[in-house]
């Protein structure tokens, strides 16, 4: 069933009108005041339709999106590599639609973004006190994350450099607009923050307002995006802005395809626009970095949505943004016939293609390695082969990532040495999301590797951290340092997590730092973990050869 066009938001899915799904007609119905039809909404109503998009998004995603997945194994211009992750991806999607393990372990920090008409009016909550509208909303996100494998990744700071894990993913992010009408529109996103953190924000001139500079420009600050966020990506590019937030504002709306119905040239009032011509262009340049999905190839992006706002005579905001192969964004509202939310793919595995078109188009040379050997022997091995090289992992992997890491420097600040299992055995850079009752492991994927760039060295020069296993592209420092004593850094699928725990995780126990929850240090069981060569011992980096 569709909803009626009355106060339509923009659409997500371009032209095409968003198919919603009721799921309630409880706690909403009509009035009047001074000759108008109000609709009453409980507090209860923003609690359900916010746990069950935020459910939603964890594990099902836009038909379009699965589509594109699906082009890249059609599409003759894509590496094997490309191929590869589009497959693994379109696994992970039928993995997580069985509604146990999400799609991503970042589950991220929840988003409403709301259009409030001035005919909704929120009533009391069932004890008859007044509630905000954000709480109840946030009432509903707590809940989603409390009742279902999902991550807890919000710190709260104790002091100004102490902070604690919330342990229920608030505070969400919630901004309301009131707008006219007698709807309450929702755009729901929980955004990773591996993908919120490749947002940038440039301060340009009018300089840059002509086809050579920006085609210049966007050459330039592409390459900053890196694969840490999980492409083929949907990105988003928005020139101008009437201040800084407000253009950042637009960059995740765009990101989101939230925009996708705005005006395709510019009616000369200073209304937001679209302009294809610009996004074809930066499209192209995105398949001309050669970083593909993730490995090298083409399938940088997805897409690409470049707006155009009115600017300040002396100011030219320029964002640029992401969402990542883990797009997370749905539409829900709540209008005088009941609660709505938009309907997402449920059968992903129609998107695969025959089991034997899969081999062949993922065909490349596997090289297993047996992690329960001496690293000494695995650096041998890792030798043998050129960066690019596909590995299957099997053995003793120790996880550990951002404090994990910083409570080891602080020891060795301190004279103390670091464990033996950093010397001993490959290093993770992962936080799991919750461990579903009957399985091995929760959602598993890596975490971005950059965010430990400033410990390699150190590490590396004690005999420790010399065969390391994440996701995104590292710095020049990391591959000095491999090539100096010896190490590698090694690549895993990004956005792929429920796979991995799925197919790749045979046990998960932790080992230090049990207080830190998800950033414990763990020691985890795999076997035939798909992992490529990034950062060899003799200097080479698969992204800058």
């Amino acid at each position: 069933m569709t909803v009626p066009d009355h106060n339509t938001p923009p659409q997500a899915l371009g032209p095409h009108e968003t198919v919603y799904d009721l799921i309630s007609q409880s706690d909403v119905s009509c009035g009047s005041y001074a000759g108008r039809t109000m609709v009453h909404v409980k507090p209860q109503a923003l609690t359900l339709l916010a746990e069950a998009a935020v459910v939603a998004v964890s594990h099902f995603y836009r038909t379009s999106h699965l589509q594109q997945l699906s082009n890249i194994l059609n599409d003759e211009e894509a590496s094997d590599n490309d191929r590869f992750v589009a497959t693994e991806l379109l696994k992970n999607a039928v993995i997580a639609a069985q509604g146990v393990l999400p799609g991503c372990q970042d589950t991220g920090t929840a988003i409403v973004m709301a259009k409030k008409g001035q005919q909704i009016w929120l009533d009391s909550d069932p004890e008859g006190a007044a509630m905000s509208d954000q709480a109840a909303l946030s009432s509903g996100i707590a809940a989603a994350f409390a009742n279902h494998n999902l991550r807890y990744s919000q710190l709260l700071p104790v002091t100004f450099f102490e902070e604690k894990n919330s342990g229920n993913n608030l505070p969400a992010q919630i901004d309301i607009e009131a707008t006219v009408g007698d709807s309450y529109d929702f755009l729901f996103i929980t955004k990773g923050g591996g993908s919120a953190n490749k947002t940038f924000l440039f301060q340009e001139t009018k300089a840059l307002l002509n086809p050579a500079s920006l085609r210049e420009f966007m050459k330039a600050k592409l390459p900053l995006l890196g694969v840490s966020a999980c492409p083929p990506y949907h990105l988003a590019v928005v020139v101008g802005g009437t201040s800084a937030e407000a253009n950042l504002k637009m960059v995740k709306l765009a990101s989101a395809h939230y925009l996708d119905n705005l005006p395709l040239q510019s009616d000369g009032s200073g209304a937001a626009f679209r302009d294809p011509a610009v996004e074809a262009e930066i499209l192209a340049l995105t398949q001309e970095l050669g970083m593909g999905a993730q490995f090298g190839g083409k399938y940088f992006a997805h897409d690409v949505r470049v707006v155009r706002l009115p600017r300040h005579g002396a100011s030219c905001p320029v964002g640029i943004g992401v969402s990542c192969s883990a797009d997370r964004n749905i539409l829900g509202r709540i209008d005088r016939q009941g609660i709505w939310l938009e309907r997402l793919e449920h059968n992903p595995a129609r998107f695969l293609p025959q089991q034997g078109l899969i081999s062949s188009q993922t065909a490349a040379a596997v090289i297993p390695v047996d992690l329960r050997q001496p690293i000494s022997a695995i650096r041998e091995l890792l030798s043998r082969y050129p960066v690019t090289t596909r590995l299957a992992l099997s053995g003793p992997i120790i996880v550990a990532r951002d404090i994990a890491h910083a409570k080891l420097k602080a020891c060795l600040d301190a004279g103390e040495p670091l464990p033996d299992f950093f010397h001993h055995h490959i290093i993770y850079y992962a936080g799991p999301a919750k461990q579903p009752d009957g399985l091995p492991s929760g959602s598993f994927g890596p975490t971005t590797a950059g965010r430990m760039d400033s410990y390699v060295e150190l590490f590396q020069s004690h005999g420790a951290s010399l065969i390391m296993l994440a996701k995104g592209n590292r710095s020049d420092a990391v591959t000095r340092s491999c090539q100096r004593y010896g190490g590698f850094y090694l690549g895993s699928i990004g956005g792929a997590a429920a796979q991995l725990a799925q197919q790749s995780i045979r046990k998960v126990e932790v080992i230090a730092f049990p207080e830190l929850g998800m950033e414990a240090i763990y020691r985890i069981e795999v076997e035939n973990f798909p992992a490529f060569i990034v950062v060899d011992d003799k200097g080479n980096d698969l992204y800058h050869p």
